[in-house]
């Protein structure tokens, strides 16, 4: 639901809130992003809503207390429909910070907790079983199969690794579908149910594009969503800088222009040698030539600090050949965007590192190099990057380079008229 917009930004999730509350739905479950302005304003989202939020494995670790309503079961047209909610390590990447908050990291745990709801209340009544999962497309195949069939689950409905269906998958006799990301499609599920079996005996999926002549539109709705555009427009029309260009990011699994733009620009502000700017950071597909404060927040929303590190040259290849490997190159994995000076070489069909150099010489093992990190990434900086925080630290002292990574890149596109960036193979794939 939050965070892809200005306007949620702005309004650190009420509008957004406002609106859902206006389209009420039936029942929502949590995403990644929910957890972007942090736990304590996700709580009053909720309070805020006027539909019901599940997710069942998060908790209050200390107490063991769930922290959303757990599960929600529907009563439509004489069927009882039960809705549970689901969530693995992508929100404790987001929660990390908050020590008391904390969720199943392992998909088998996430499998159990399913297991739980359904002994503890499902009944014979219930005829239709749905998991709301926001773990991406391939750990809802691998969620499938690990659910027993006692538990009677019949779909999951998915999200987070964007994925378009042209059919759904069926694992395990479950399945499993994903509508892409946004309002660009809907995914609509035609379903029968014999009521004495519990099971879905036909199905028909569809993928409905979501443009101009579908519906009519909601006028009343777009004057109350053009009531937020108006107060931000007014705020952030404002033109900061003019590129030279274009700069284009069209997917987080490869050098783009403009993530060679901000990691440059970076690395400049934290006068480092490496500079690793996560691609998911970068919300938008295009950028310029003139940059508006609206274009700009919009395309670069989090807000976040910038911290450099001293690091070993065999500590960096390590972490380049962990950050390129094919298997984080998918919708799932944390990809990254490099500044100028380095060069890295990866063989897919070997699935190794070929090469790394930093300024055209080859990185030696035993060198020290500078790195610049975002919090998010030095929070997470042993699944992402294959590096400890204590091996962040073992080469000498950290520095906090900025406290806000957007409103520092913010003074430097100010500063630097101009300026674009080419695709130039600083990752290269074989």
């Amino acid at each position: 639901m939050l965070q892809g917009s200005l306007i949620d930004s702005e309004y650190q999730g009420i509008s957004t809130m406002e609106i859902m509350n206006y389209l009420a739905p039936d029942v929502v479950s949590l995403g990644n992003h929910e957890f972007d302005y942090g736990l304590p304003q996700l709580l009053f989202l909720e309070k805020m809503a006027n539909f019901p939020i599940i997710t069942a494995n998060l908790y209050i670790k200390q107490y063991g207390k769930r922290l959303m309503k757990p599960y929600l079961i529907l009563h439509v047209d004489g069927f009882d429909l039960m809705f549970i909610g689901i969530l693995t390590e992508k929100v404790l990447d987001a929660v990390k910070k908050d020590k008391l908050v904390g969720s199943f990291i392992s998909l088998e745990d996430a499998a159990h907790e399913v297991g739980t709801i359904t002994d503890a209340y499902k009944n014979d009544d219930i005829d239709l079983t749905v998991l709301l999962t926001h773990i991406g497309y391939d750990s809802d195949l691998e969620l499938a199969a690990l659910l027993k069939p006692e538990w009677g689950v019949d779909m999951i409905v998915g999200g987070h690794s964007h994925t378009i269906l042209q059919q759904p998958g069926q694992v395990n006799n479950i399945l499993i579908a994903q509508a892409g990301v946004g309002t660009s499609q809907i995914g609509r599920f035609d379903i029968t149910v014999d009521d004495d079996t519990n099971s879905i005996v036909e199905w028909k999926w569809q993928l409905i594009p979501i443009e101009e002549g579908i519906a009519d539109p909601d006028m009343q709705l777009k004057a109350y969503i053009d009531s937020f555009a108006e107060v931000v427009d007014r705020k952030y029309n404002s033109i900061i800088c003019k590129l030279t260009d274009i700069m284009t990011h069209p997917r987080r699994d490869i050098e783009t222009s403009l993530g060679n733009l901000f990691a440059d620009a970076l690395a400049e502000v934290a006068e480092c040698d490496v500079m690793l700017v996560g691609s998911g950071s970068i919300r938008s597909k295009e950028l310029g030539p003139a940059v508006t404060l609206k274009d700009y927040r919009a395309c670069f929303p989090f807000e976040d600090y910038l911290s450099r590190f001293v690091i070993k040259g065999a500590q960096l290849k390590r972490v380049f050949a962990h950050i390129m490997r094919p298997e984080n190159r998918n919708s799932e994995g944390e990809c990254y965007q490099v500044n100028g000076r380095i060069c890295a070489v990866y063989n897919n069909a070997a699935h190794g590192l070929i090469s790394l150099s930093f300024s055209g010489s080859t990185v030696d093992d035993e060198q020290r190099y500078t790195i610049g990190l975002i919090g998010y990434h030095i929070l997470n900086s042993d699944a992402f990057l294959n590096i400890t925080n204590d091996e962040l630290l073992a080469n000498g002292p950290s520095k906090v380079v900025a406290t806000s990574v957007p409103e520092v890149l913010e003074e430097y596109l100010k500063g630097h008229q101009n300026i674009g960036r080419k695709v130039e193979g600083r990752l290269t794939y074989l």
